[in-house]
């Protein structure tokens, strides 16, 4: 492995960005006029332009777009019929012959070379191959712990299609969610009207009061739950869209850097047929998941909202609020108990069960036991205690694994399987064999390689090809480029140390020297 520097890289070749135009009428480039077929090779020094300006370009595109189909849409909203109709007929019919006379005067359309290399892509292994630097300043909070925009990344439009697409079916979703809530609701009053009038005149006994009225307690609460949950379970589906995009360029950068460690062991190496089946899924998967997410979401809030209305709210409004706060007392009683006798166990297990710590820098005590007969002691007299705590543990454990499957059901970027049962979620599969297929056919890397391949091969080729090549070239003292190639390995070595210990290093003693040298210059 011989990495090269960038300079190097990116002054001898160049590349040819992306371009997008928003109109071009009367543009047609001739086949014979290479100058304007070919694109203008730029190089990666000089490549992209600044956020604004590129925003600014975007505003235009968007003003240019929004002005030329406005009159389709004010013929349309127009209160007179007759005039908006003859206007209407009338712009339509001289869009159609501008565009006939285009596809006349250029049959072929906008012939454009497809482009290899990014400009995202190119800066990004320009900073790969940068020298790191101590970050300048602190991140602020929104920096650290919500987001971080990032230059050299760009999400792929398949992403952005499918979160957009999940936002309006989520929308649509939660409208006919609501419209069916609205008839249920209106037929549950009918319902209740009909008790009410079985109460007063065909339940003379009282008998069925009390049932009753809880009943009718019973259908307002879970009405107003049902009414308050929709909030905060939209909210979850649609933080969780913002937050699949996160880890999309999270698993993404870290699939670049080589690192494999944050997917299960069986995902390491999926299968192609697998992989590429994947990313035809994913986008249609995503969807169907949050839409089910949020109902079984918007389920289990309302679950827990009538919880706390049977719970704190009810208990307050019926005059019993004593009898409820002795209950809650005794249920953050008996918890604190076994957490405190948990705490305890671990503090004597620290503090007389373990041997003293090796030196003064250890920050644990070494996993050696002393007082051997006193812990024999402690573990008998605990075990039918831990038997009973165990029970409840047991239970503690499938309420929190209801609770957090449930609440998850929506992320398709992690799994809610335990380990080992990873391949039984399907979601999880489809997103890691999409995360594999852009990870080999975006990884900048690879794609600024090929770049320089396909480049220098073209260049080549022209040298051979053109008699006048030599005319642009500069008449300074030749230098070998063998000697360029090592001296720029050198500076790239110098900048990048993490290089030096991935190298192959050959068996001459001088080699080894000159590595050790590098690593001594590069601690210093």
């Amino acid at each position: 492995m011989s990495p090269v520097h960038v300079h190097w890289t990116w002054n001898f070749f160049s590349i040819t960005p992306s371009s997008h135009h928003f109109s071009s009428f009367w543009f047609c480039p001739s086949s014979k006029d290479k100058s304007t077929v070919e694109r203008k090779m730029i190089p990666l020094t000089s490549l992209g332009t600044t956020l604004e300006s590129s925003s600014f370009v975007l505003l235009i595109g968007g003003i240019e777009v929004g002005l030329s189909h406005f009159p389709f849409f004010a013929c349309l909203s127009s209160e007179f019929h007759l005039v908006s109709s003859v206007l209407g007929f009338s712009y339509s019919l001289l869009w159609f012959a501008v565009t006939v006379l285009q596809i006349s005067q250029c049959p072929h359309g906008q012939e454009e070379k497809p482009v290899l290399l990014e400009t995202h892509q190119a800066k990004h292994v320009k900073q790969l191959l940068r020298k790191v630097r101590a970050q300048e300043g602190k991140k602020s909070w929104f920096q650290t712990r919500v987001y971080e925009w990032d230059p050299c990344f760009q999400f792929p439009s398949r992403m952005i299609g499918t979160v957009v697409l999940a936002f309006i079916c989520l929308y649509l979703f939660i409208v006919i969610e609501f419209c069916v809530f609205v008839y249920v609701r209106d037929k549950l009053d009918v319902f209740e009207g009909s008790l009410e009038n079985y109460n007063t005149y065909v339940n003379h006994t009282g008998i069925l009061t009390p049932f009753i009225l809880q009943l009718q307690e019973l259908l307002s609460v879970s009405k107003g739950v049902w009414v308050v949950t929709i909030l905060p379970a939209s909210l979850t589906c649609v933080s969780y869209l913002f937050h699949i995009l996160a880890c999309y360029r999270k698993h993404m950068k870290r699939l670049w850097a080589g690192d494999k460690h944050f997917l299960p062991l069986k995902f390491r190496d999926p299968s192609p047929s697998e992989s590429v089946v994947a990313i035809a899924r994913y986008s249609g998967w995503q969807i169907a998941y949050i839409l089910w997410g949020y109902l079984i979401i918007h389920v289990m809030q309302s679950l827990c909202g009538m919880m706390i209305m049977y719970g704190l709210v009810l208990p307050i409004t019926h005059h019993r609020a004593l009898e409820m706060l002795q209950g809650l007392g005794l249920g953050i009683l008996t918890i604190s108990i076994v957490v405190g006798l948990m705490i305890l166990q671990v503090w004597i297990a620290a503090s007389f069960f373990l041997q003293p710590k090796l030196g003064t820098a250890d920050k644990q005590k070494p996993l050696a036991l002393n007082n051997r007969k006193a812990f024999h002691n402690f573990n008998y007299f605990l075990f039918f205690y831990n038997v009973l705590l165990g029970l409840g543990t047991c239970l503690s454990r499938l309420l929190i694994s209801c609770i957090l499957g449930t609440w998850l059901i929506a992320r398709i970027d992690r799994t809610i399987m335990q380990s080992g049962y990873e391949r039984a979620d399907m979601g999880f599969s489809a997103w890691v064999g999409m995360l594999y297929v852009d990870h080999y056919h975006t990884n900048p890397v690879l794609v600024s390689f090929c770049h320089i391949l396909i480049t220098s091969h073209k260049e080549r080729k022209m040298q051979k090809t053109s008699q006048y090549w030599c005319l642009g070239q500069s008449a300074g003292p030749h230098i070998s480029a063998r000697s360029r190639t090592r001296w720029l390995l050198l500076q790239t070595l110098i900048n990048n140390p993490r290089l030096i210990i991935l190298r192959k290093s050959k068996s001459v003693p001088s080699s080894r020297d000159f590595t050790q040298i590098l690593l001594t210059c590069t601690d210093c």
